[in-house]
């Protein structure tokens, strides 16, 4: 059962649109990116079936495709474990992934297959210069008017952050008419928390100024970030709305973010430092990737919306709305709580979400997996769709999400979870 105070604020209504221009897709500089020229406008005519030969090309650009991702996490994964070290905490927590991830298999074998081929899934849409800016939009089957959009940025402890991590919350939320655009960033050690930032606050440019082109509505986007996400997504809307407080140009505006939702994250590292390396996440790598102790509070939105508060910045955030499971060991709860508490001291619009006994994965995996009722995507979806009459009709009409493993297997993987 969800703890909460926050009511459903309103949320402009989507206007049927049922011809319009496409236009020419850009960069954040405005330059037409000669990389997006693959990618289907949002009405398109009708074409004839692929031949075999084609079939075949398009099939060896997929394995081309994955081929490469792997090859990238695999190097990654292996310059990580020079940092490491191979300690008994690593190799225990290592043998619980896997196990985890076994438990979870048949859930992501579907999620895998709808992200290769779904004829909805736009992958690895390039968004600027650096190996990993590269977004995943996830659409829903029917583009018949210009639809609301989130933002996401997935989790993975600020190292194993990869854009396919929200397919399954890409999936799902396209079915509810929400176009999702799934960030990737550079992950430790291949790049620090400045650079993570810098990467994520790009895509965010980006979407705001080319999601028109796939039939996003600009003036409907939403932010949302899970777990190290929800901490990189938070630093970036904090460091816009100081440029913008300060009148410096900027690729992006916070004004075009109708809301903020933060899934699980940690906004105060200095107080997170000590409960890191009890789990795992030793000290010094820690500092490795936040660029030093000296650099903690600089990175810490929690502690940046006290410092450097003034009526500027705080009036153009946006709703915020934290969400948090009471059991979660990762990161506690109480990290979303000190959070909300400081944006209410300094005038802000936030609100607190806790889930009685719900831990880091249940919000984000286990409960998704399991299909039916979802009390954190129902209120997100709810929100989203506040004033749109026919959106919500649709969302109560809705099939029950279907059941992706079975709950045994549920059950087993909430026990194991290294998370």
């Amino acid at each position: 059962m969800a703890t909460t105070s926050a009511s459903l604020p309103s949320s402009k209504s989507c206007d049927a649109i049922k011809q319009m221009e496409i236009e020419p897709l850009c960069s954040p500089t405005g330059s037409t990116s000669s990389t997006l020229d693959h990618l289907h406008p949002r009405r398109r005519p009708i074409k004839k079936p692929l031949s075999a030969p084609a079939r075949q090309q398009s099939f060896s650009r997929e394995m081309r495709h994955a081929a490469a991702e792997t090859y990238l996490l695999t190097t990654l994964s292996f310059k990580l474990l020079s940092y490491l070290g191979v300690g008994y905490r690593w190799i225990m927590r290592l043998i619980a992934l896997g196990i985890y991830a076994m438990l979870l298999m048949p859930g992501f074998l579907q999620v895998v297959f709808y992200y290769y081929f779904s004829s909805q899934v736009r992958r690895s849409v390039i968004y600027g210069d650096q190996p990993r800016n590269r977004l995943d939009l996830h659409l829903p089957p029917r583009q018949d008017c210009k639809k609301p959009v989130v933002i996401f940025v997935t989790g993975g402890a600020w190292i194993i952050g990869y854009k396919a991590w929200g397919s399954l919350l890409g999936q799902q939320l396209a079915e509810r008419d929400i176009i999702v655009a799934s960030l990737d960033y550079r992950n430790f050690p291949q790049g620090t928390i400045s650079d993570m930032v810098k990467d994520v606050s790009q895509g965010i440019a980006f979407v705001c100024n080319n999601i028109s082109g796939y039939g996003g509505d600009p003036n409907r986007i939403y932010l949302m970030g899970q777990s190290a996400g929800a901490h990189i997504t938070a630093c970036a809307l904090m460091d816009q709305a100081f440029k913008e407080s300060r009148g410096e140009d900027v690729a992006w505006s916070v004004s075009q973010m109708k809301a903020y939702f933060g899934l699980s994250g940690g906004y105060n590292l200095p107080n997170l430092v000590d409960h890191f390396h009890s789990r795992g996440l030793y000290r010094s790598i820690f500092l490795s990737i936040m660029e030093g102790e000296q650099s903690l509070k600089q990175f810490s939105p929690e502690i940046l919306v006290q410092v450097l508060s003034s009526k500027d910045v705080v009036s153009i955030l946006p709703q915020i709305f934290l969400f948090h499971g009471t059991s979660d060991s990762s990161i506690p709860s109480d990290a979303s709580k000190a959070f909300v508490d400081a944006l209410k001291r300094v005038g802000a619009q936030a609100e607190l979400i806790l889930y009685d006994g719900k831990t880091h994965t249940d919000l984000f995996l286990q409960d998704p997996l399991r299909g039916g009722k979802d009390e954190l995507f129902d209120y997100v979806v709810a929100f989203i769709h506040a004033d749109d009459t026919e959106a919500l009709a649709k969302d109560a009409a809705a099939r029950p999400r279907r059941r992706l493993v079975p709950e045994i297997l549920l059950k087993l993987a909430r026990i194991v979870s290294p998370f």
